[in-house]
């Protein structure tokens, strides 16, 4: 026997259910065969095996002067037995609500003291916990939201999935949504065809050649940046002064940012090296390995080697060591001091 989610028992006979629906669901079949009932005041249980939710529902009974006939249950009686459990059920969510009510009570009263202190920053474990804030504060949101979303380890469709997923909400309630990206998200097909399905100018999207980690900002109120490099831990910023900082970083990078439609930012210079490539270069000369450069530019190691390689080769290097003497020889990073 399977039970359905209303609480109704199938007979399977050892085959998948044939006529599955809820206890609060009224099949068609079911329907013609009630109203049928009632009108004659019992129809041949014959008839009815088109239908067995009428007797797994108690709708029908056996007639007991003659089994081979069914007679209906009052309307009122029938409805009377579907809601009760749903009564019950509302009564022990009432009553579980006032307990709670009851609970926290006494900590209301201390929450709200002036000089009671407040949990300007909160540290998240675990994505679930993760999500659920982020969940809570796009779902509050009503102006504004700031993101910054480096490229990452885990899978673009998910990433994507997840983007899509509270960006459509807020955009439909007429939130302005500001994303910066890098550079690389350029030749990324999957979030160029996400990117367009948000062409009513309240979503914005720009790319800069490097982002350090993400950051999320709803309505300057609240922030959220990751601990660690997993992305299992966060914070939850909500201190005003914190929070006005992240948006000041947020628009200074965003003023030098290049918008998605303006096309590739990644020029070659006369000098023959790339935007990319110069950024690769200023990176070296700090002393980051491959990985991080990568990680920092949003590429994958092999591309961001490729791109060395390529540097090496314009400034007729023979070695790492001597690349480095000879991007600080050049001047190519001059323009930046």
């Amino acid at each position: 026997m399977f039970r359905t989610l209303g609480g109704g028992d199938l007979a399977t006979n050892g085959t998948e259910a044939t006529h599955p629906h809820a206890v609060t669901e009224m099949c068609a079949e079911g329907s013609r065969l009630y109203a049928s009932a009632l009108r004659t005041g019992r129809i041949p249980r014959a008839d009815a095996e088109a239908a067995p939710c009428l007797m797994e529902f108690a709708l029908l009974h056996p007639d007991p002067d003659d089994p081979g006939w069914l007679r209906p249950v009052a309307p009122a009686v029938a409805l009377a037995q579907r809601l009760t459990p749903i009564e019950r059920e509302i009564a022990e969510r009432r009553r579980r609500s006032i307990v709670l009510s009851e609970i926290f009570e006494p900590f209301m009263t201390l929450s709200a003291r002036e000089d009671a202190p407040t949990h300007a920053i909160t540290v998240l474990e675990g994505l679930d916990r993760i999500n659920a804030a982020l969940d809570l504060a796009t779902g509050q949101c009503r102006t504004e939201v700031l993101t910054v979303q480096p490229g990452g380890r885990r899978s673009p469709e998910n990433r994507l999935l997840e983007a899509l997923d509270r960006d459509r909400p807020l955009i439909e309630r007429g939130v302005r949504i500001r994303t910066l990206y890098q550079h690389t998200a350029r030749y990324s097909a999957d979030r160029l065809a996400y990117v367009d399905r948000f062409t009513d100018g309240k979503a914005e999207y720009r790319t800069i050649d490097e982002l350090v980690e993400r950051l999320i900002i709803c309505d300057e109120t609240v922030a959220f940046i990751p601990v660690r490099e997993d992305r299992q831990v966060a914070l939850e910023l909500r201190h005003p002064g914190l929070v006005r900082y992240l948006v000041k970083v947020f628009e200074f990078m965003w003023s030098r940012a290049v918008p998605l439609s303006a096309g590739t930012p990644y020029e070659t210079a006369p000098d023959g090296i790339t935007d990319v490539q110069h950024s690769i270069a200023k990176l070296l000369v700090e002393g980051h390995v491959d990985e991080a450069i990568a990680r920092r530019l949003g590429m994958n190691v092999r591309t961001c080697r490729a791109h060395i390689a390529k540097l090496a080769t314009a400034l007729g290097s023979g070695s790492r060591a001597q690349l480095g003497y000879l991007i600080a020889r050049s001047g190519m990073l001059n323009e930046d001091d």
